[in-house]
Protein backbone atom coordinates (compact mmCIF):
# COMPACT_ATOMS: atom_id res chain seq x y z
CA UNK A 1 0.00 0.00 0.00
CA UNK A 2 1.21 3.49 -0.81
CA UNK A 3 0.91 4.74 2.75
CA UNK A 4 1.79 1.53 4.59
CA UNK A 5 4.41 3.28 6.71
CA UNK A 6 1.94 5.93 7.81
CA UNK A 7 -0.33 3.11 9.01
CA UNK A 8 2.40 1.00 10.58
CA UNK A 9 4.03 3.90 12.42
CA UNK A 10 0.75 5.66 13.26
CA UNK A 11 2.31 8.99 12.39
CA UNK A 12 -1.29 9.73 11.56
CA UNK A 13 -4.20 7.86 13.11
CA UNK A 14 -5.95 5.45 10.75
CA UNK A 15 -9.43 5.16 12.25
CA UNK A 16 -11.26 6.61 9.26
CA UNK A 17 -13.86 9.33 9.62
CA UNK A 18 -17.28 9.89 11.18
CA UNK A 19 -20.20 11.89 9.89
CA UNK A 20 -22.65 12.45 12.73
CA UNK A 21 -26.24 13.62 12.82
CA UNK A 22 -26.77 13.74 9.08
CA UNK A 23 -30.55 13.41 8.97
CA UNK A 24 -30.22 11.97 12.47
CA UNK A 25 -27.80 9.21 11.43
CA UNK A 26 -24.25 8.53 12.62
CA UNK A 27 -21.91 6.94 10.08
CA UNK A 28 -18.36 5.62 10.38
CA UNK A 29 -16.50 5.43 7.07
CA UNK A 30 -13.41 3.28 6.43
CA UNK A 31 -12.65 2.23 10.03
CA UNK A 32 -9.01 1.25 9.80
CA UNK A 33 -6.67 0.29 12.67
CA UNK A 34 -7.56 2.10 15.88
CA UNK A 35 -11.08 3.21 14.93
CA UNK A 36 -12.65 1.81 18.10
CA UNK A 37 -10.09 3.28 20.48
CA UNK A 38 -9.97 6.66 18.73
CA UNK A 39 -13.77 6.88 18.76
CA UNK A 40 -13.72 6.87 22.55
CA UNK A 41 -10.59 9.01 22.74
CA UNK A 42 -12.36 11.84 20.93
CA UNK A 43 -15.54 11.69 22.99
CA UNK A 44 -17.79 9.64 20.74
CA UNK A 45 -19.30 6.18 21.09
CA UNK A 46 -19.64 3.37 18.55
CA UNK A 47 -22.81 2.25 20.33
CA UNK A 48 -24.70 5.05 18.59
CA UNK A 49 -23.66 4.18 15.06
CA UNK A 50 -26.32 3.68 12.42
CA UNK A 51 -23.99 2.58 9.62
CA UNK A 52 -20.48 1.33 8.91
CA UNK A 53 -19.22 1.95 5.37
CA UNK A 54 -16.08 0.39 3.87
CA UNK A 55 -14.82 1.47 0.46
CA UNK A 56 -12.41 -1.39 -0.31
CA UNK A 57 -10.44 -4.32 0.99
CA UNK A 58 -7.18 -2.75 2.17
CA UNK A 59 -6.37 -3.13 5.84
CA UNK A 60 -6.08 0.59 6.56
CA UNK A 61 -9.75 0.92 5.58
CA UNK A 62 -11.48 -2.12 7.10
CA UNK A 63 -9.51 -3.45 10.10
CA UNK A 64 -11.90 -2.28 12.84
CA UNK A 65 -15.12 -2.77 10.87
CA UNK A 66 -16.16 -5.94 12.70
CA UNK A 67 -15.74 -4.53 16.20
CA UNK A 68 -17.72 -1.41 15.22
CA UNK A 69 -20.45 -3.66 13.86
CA UNK A 70 -20.47 -5.47 17.21
CA UNK A 71 -20.92 -2.13 18.95
CA UNK A 72 -23.63 -1.00 16.53
CA UNK A 73 -25.58 -4.24 17.06
CA UNK A 74 -25.15 -4.17 20.84
CA UNK A 75 -22.71 -7.07 20.90
CA UNK A 76 -24.42 -8.88 18.00
CA UNK A 77 -27.63 -9.22 20.04
CA UNK A 78 -29.86 -7.04 17.84
CA UNK A 79 -30.82 -6.72 14.21
CA UNK A 80 -29.62 -3.16 13.87
CA UNK A 81 -27.73 -0.80 11.62
CA UNK A 82 -26.46 -0.97 8.06
CA UNK A 83 -23.19 -2.06 6.49
CA UNK A 84 -22.31 -0.62 3.09
CA UNK A 85 -19.28 -1.85 1.21
CA UNK A 86 -17.69 -2.76 -2.07
CA UNK A 87 -18.05 -6.25 -3.51
CA UNK A 88 -14.58 -7.19 -2.28
CA UNK A 89 -15.40 -6.13 1.27
CA UNK A 90 -18.69 -8.02 1.54
CA UNK A 91 -18.36 -10.99 -0.78
CA UNK A 92 -14.72 -11.00 -1.82
CA UNK A 93 -13.37 -10.59 -5.34
CA UNK A 94 -10.48 -12.72 -6.61
CA UNK A 95 -7.65 -12.17 -4.10
CA UNK A 96 -9.36 -9.22 -2.38
CA UNK A 97 -11.48 -9.91 0.70
CA UNK A 98 -13.96 -10.69 1.98
CA UNK A 99 -13.15 -8.42 4.91
CA UNK A 100 -16.16 -8.96 7.19
CA UNK A 101 -17.23 -12.36 8.46
CA UNK A 102 -20.61 -13.88 7.70
CA UNK A 103 -21.26 -13.78 11.44
CA UNK A 104 -20.79 -10.02 11.56
CA UNK A 105 -22.96 -9.57 8.47
CA UNK A 106 -25.82 -11.51 10.04
CA UNK A 107 -27.33 -8.68 12.13
CA UNK A 108 -27.12 -5.41 10.14
CA UNK A 109 -28.72 -4.71 6.78
CA UNK A 110 -26.18 -5.19 3.99
CA UNK A 111 -25.71 -3.15 0.82
CA UNK A 112 -23.04 -3.98 -1.76
CA UNK A 113 -22.27 -0.94 -3.89
CA UNK A 114 -20.76 -0.80 -7.34
CA UNK A 115 -20.23 2.30 -9.41
CA UNK A 116 -23.46 4.34 -9.67
CA UNK A 117 -25.35 1.79 -7.59
CA UNK A 118 -27.35 3.20 -4.70
CA UNK A 119 -28.45 2.31 -1.19
CA UNK A 120 -30.69 4.03 1.32
CA UNK A 121 -30.06 4.87 4.95
CA UNK A 122 -33.28 6.42 6.14
CA UNK A 123 -33.71 9.44 3.87
CA UNK A 124 -30.03 9.47 2.91
CA UNK A 125 -29.23 8.26 -0.60
CA UNK A 126 -25.79 6.65 -0.86
CA UNK A 127 -24.24 6.22 -4.31
CA UNK A 128 -21.07 4.35 -5.21
CA UNK A 129 -18.53 6.44 -7.11
CA UNK A 130 -15.85 5.19 -9.48
CA UNK A 131 -12.25 4.75 -8.39
CA UNK A 132 -9.06 3.59 -10.04
CA UNK A 133 -7.19 1.74 -7.33
CA UNK A 134 -5.51 -1.56 -6.51
CA UNK A 135 -8.80 -3.19 -5.49
CA UNK A 136 -10.77 -3.17 -8.76
CA UNK A 137 -14.12 -3.16 -6.93
CA UNK A 138 -13.25 -0.18 -4.72
CA UNK A 139 -15.81 2.63 -4.61
CA UNK A 140 -16.13 6.07 -3.14
CA UNK A 141 -19.35 7.26 -1.54
CA UNK A 142 -21.68 10.13 -2.30
CA UNK A 143 -24.22 10.84 0.46
CA UNK A 144 -27.18 13.04 -0.35
CA UNK A 145 -30.09 14.11 1.81
CA UNK A 146 -32.53 16.77 0.67
CA UNK A 147 -30.34 19.42 -0.99
CA UNK A 148 -27.09 18.64 0.84
CA UNK A 149 -24.36 16.34 -0.46
CA UNK A 150 -21.11 14.95 0.98
CA UNK A 151 -18.78 13.12 -1.40
CA UNK A 152 -15.84 10.91 -0.43
CA UNK A 153 -13.48 9.78 -3.18
CA UNK A 154 -11.88 6.98 -1.14
CA UNK A 155 -8.52 5.85 -2.55
CA UNK A 156 -8.29 6.61 -6.26
CA UNK A 157 -5.97 8.16 -8.77
CA UNK A 158 -7.19 11.18 -10.67
CA UNK A 159 -8.89 10.44 -13.98
CA UNK A 160 -10.67 12.60 -16.50
CA UNK A 161 -14.25 11.86 -15.44
CA UNK A 162 -13.66 11.68 -11.68
CA UNK A 163 -15.42 15.01 -11.11
CA UNK A 164 -18.62 13.71 -12.70
CA UNK A 165 -19.09 11.21 -9.87
CA UNK A 166 -18.80 13.97 -7.26
CA UNK A 167 -20.66 16.69 -9.11
CA UNK A 168 -22.81 18.88 -6.90
CA UNK A 169 -21.03 17.96 -3.66
CA UNK A 170 -21.22 20.63 -0.98
CA UNK A 171 -18.40 18.92 0.92
CA UNK A 172 -15.69 17.00 -0.93
CA UNK A 173 -13.46 14.66 1.07
CA UNK A 174 -10.57 12.97 -0.73
CA UNK A 175 -7.66 10.68 -0.05
CA UNK A 176 -4.58 12.72 -1.00
CA UNK A 177 -1.41 10.73 -0.48
CA UNK A 178 1.42 12.75 -1.95
CA UNK A 179 2.35 16.47 -1.91
CA UNK A 180 2.68 18.72 -4.92
CA UNK A 181 2.68 16.80 -8.22
CA UNK A 182 4.29 13.56 -7.00
CA UNK A 183 2.66 10.75 -8.91
CA UNK A 184 1.77 7.40 -7.41
CA UNK A 185 -0.46 4.78 -8.96
CA UNK A 186 -3.94 4.47 -7.51
CA UNK A 187 -3.77 7.69 -5.48
CA UNK A 188 -4.00 11.46 -5.82
CA UNK A 189 -1.45 14.15 -5.19
CA UNK A 190 -2.15 17.72 -4.12
CA UNK A 191 -1.93 18.77 -7.76
CA UNK A 192 -4.56 16.18 -8.72
CA UNK A 193 -6.84 17.24 -5.89
CA UNK A 194 -6.64 20.89 -6.90
CA UNK A 195 -7.88 19.93 -10.37
CA UNK A 196 -10.73 17.92 -8.87
CA UNK A 197 -11.74 20.71 -6.50
CA UNK A 198 -11.74 23.21 -9.34
CA UNK A 199 -13.99 20.92 -11.39
CA UNK A 200 -16.44 20.04 -8.58
CA UNK A 201 -16.52 23.49 -6.91
CA UNK A 202 -17.64 22.32 -3.46
CA UNK A 203 -18.25 24.68 -0.56
CA UNK A 204 -15.59 22.85 1.46
CA UNK A 205 -12.71 20.54 0.47
CA UNK A 206 -10.91 18.21 2.87
CA UNK A 207 -7.70 16.27 2.24
CA UNK A 208 -7.45 13.10 4.31
CA UNK A 209 -5.63 9.74 4.34
CA UNK A 210 -2.34 11.59 4.06
CA UNK A 211 0.77 9.58 3.24
CA UNK A 212 4.13 9.85 4.98
CA UNK A 213 5.56 12.37 2.54
CA UNK A 214 2.51 14.56 3.09
CA UNK A 215 2.78 14.22 6.86
CA UNK A 216 6.52 14.92 6.98
CA UNK A 217 6.13 17.89 4.68
CA UNK A 218 3.67 20.68 5.47
CA UNK A 219 0.17 19.31 4.83
CA UNK A 220 -1.41 22.63 5.77
CA UNK A 221 0.71 24.37 3.17
CA UNK A 222 -0.48 21.86 0.59
CA UNK A 223 -4.12 22.54 1.52
CA UNK A 224 -3.50 26.29 1.37
CA UNK A 225 -2.12 25.87 -2.14
CA UNK A 226 -5.37 24.18 -3.22
CA UNK A 227 -7.34 27.07 -1.74
CA UNK A 228 -5.16 29.60 -3.56
CA UNK A 229 -5.65 27.83 -6.88
CA UNK A 230 -9.38 27.17 -6.59
CA UNK A 231 -10.81 29.71 -4.16
CA UNK A 232 -12.42 26.84 -2.22
CA UNK A 233 -11.89 26.62 1.54
CA UNK A 234 -9.58 23.61 1.91
CA UNK A 235 -8.28 21.77 4.97
CA UNK A 236 -5.71 19.03 5.51
CA UNK A 237 -7.16 16.65 8.07
CA UNK A 238 -5.34 16.15 11.34
CA UNK A 239 -5.89 13.67 14.16
CA UNK A 240 -9.13 14.40 15.98
CA UNK A 241 -10.20 17.17 13.61
CA UNK A 242 -13.83 18.16 14.03
CA UNK A 243 -15.69 20.44 11.64
CA UNK A 244 -19.20 21.80 12.11
CA UNK A 245 -20.75 21.58 8.66
CA UNK A 246 -23.83 23.73 9.30
CA UNK A 247 -22.25 26.70 7.54
CA UNK A 248 -21.77 24.62 4.39
CA UNK A 249 -25.37 23.45 4.19
CA UNK A 250 -27.60 25.40 1.78
CA UNK A 251 -30.47 25.77 4.25
CA UNK A 252 -28.53 25.52 7.49
CA UNK A 253 -29.94 22.11 8.38
CA UNK A 254 -28.59 20.13 11.31
CA UNK A 255 -25.27 18.37 11.00
CA UNK A 256 -23.43 18.93 14.23
CA UNK A 257 -20.07 17.32 13.71
CA UNK A 258 -17.63 15.74 11.37
CA UNK A 259 -14.72 13.85 12.78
Amino acid sequence: MADAFATITQRRMTGGLRIDKIDGKNIHIDPGPGALVRTYQFGLTPLKLDAVMVSHSHTDHYTDAEVLIEAMTKGMTRKKGTVVGSKSVIEGYKQWGPCISKYHLSKPDISILGVNETAKLGKIKIKGTKTIHGDPTAVGFNLKVKNFSISYTADTEYFEDLHKYHSGADVLIASVIRPRNEKIRGHMSTHDFAKLVDEVSPRLAIMTHLGMKMVVNDAKREADSVKEQTGVNTFAAYDGMKINLDQFMPKQETLDSFR
